[in-house]
């Protein structure tokens, strides 16, 4: 090997050719520096530089593909905000389909007119419907004097009766009992609270009707207890105003269950 010749990637020698004999030089030597240097061709770095930077650019594309990874998942875990999907639906809805959802979206029937009027016309309904309950007229009342109740009545020591109800039992509320019987030496016929009574006497053995009474109630009732005794009859005031008559029909004995057995007879007010 010539020592002159270049070796592999060492700097090519000079392009021109020494000056010289153009037979070569030295006869002896074949040529010497008179032949035509060899090409060669020289390794740059342009590869390496080339490796380098598309080393960089794949990184960079590994970097970035790992960072999109993770705001999507942080995204999805945090949720997007309403403000932030109704913003991106909007701007990926075209303006013309996003009118005509618009238009084609159903209506809210509860606003259409019908609707409020069909709401109005039942409030109406359900608040009229109280007032015309309220308007309803109630039953007239009985006139003065019509029988509410008659008919035969045990009043005994432990079971009083209040003559206003129908028909006449024991009240729970003792204020509102009309009559009790009670021993005394005999049957004796109390009035309760607010209630008088009067023996009615007539020589002809009339039997008081409800303006009898009405004439004599006011003026000759007591609320005094008084001794009974079969046949005798009694118009009487209750606590609530209206007016009775009671005839006595039987009378208990002593030994027994002091109880006293009327006919009744109670007007309306």
């Amino acid at each position: 090997m010539n020592s002159e010749e270049p070796r592999q990637g060492w700097p090519a020698p000079p392009g021109h050719p020494p000056t010289g004999p153009s037979n070569g030089g030295y006869d002896g030597y074949g040529g010497g520096y008179g032949a035509p240097a060899p090409i060669v061709v020289a390794r740059t770095s342009s590869h390496r530089g080339a490796w380098i930077g598309a080393g960089a650019t794949l990184v960079a594309a590994v970097i970035g593909v790992v960072g999109t990874y993770l705001v999507s998942g942080n995204s999805d875990r945090n949720g997007t905000p309403p403000a932030a999907q109704s913003s991106a639906t909007t701007s990926a809805t075209p303006s013309g389909g996003e009118s005509r959802g618009s238009d084609d979206a159903p209506s809210d029937s509860s606003q259409s007119p019908e609707a409020t009027q069909s709401d109005e016309a039942t409030q109406s309904g359900e608040s009229s419907a109280p007032a015309e309950t309220a308007a309803t007229p109630t039953p007239p009342a009985k006139p003065a004097g019509t029988v509410e109740w008659q008919g035969p009545l045990a009043i005994t020591f432990t079971d009083d009766k209040d003559l206003d109800s129908v028909p006449p039992v024991e009240s729970e509320i003792r204020d509102e009992n009309d009559f009790s019987v009670y021993p005394f030496g005999g049957h004796m016929l109390q009035p309760g609270d607010g209630v008088k009574a009067l023996v009615w006497k007539d020589s002809t053995n009339k039997t008081p009707s409800y303006e009898d009474c009405a004439r004599d109630i006011d003026t000759m009732a007591t609320s005094t207890a008084t001794e009974l005794k079969t046949g005798m009859v009694f118009c009487a005031a209750t606590n609530d105003g209206r007016l009775a008559r009671l005839t006595v029909k039987e009378l208990s004995a002593p030994s027994t269950e002091t109880r006293g057995i009327f006919d009744v007879v109670v007007w309306s007010r």
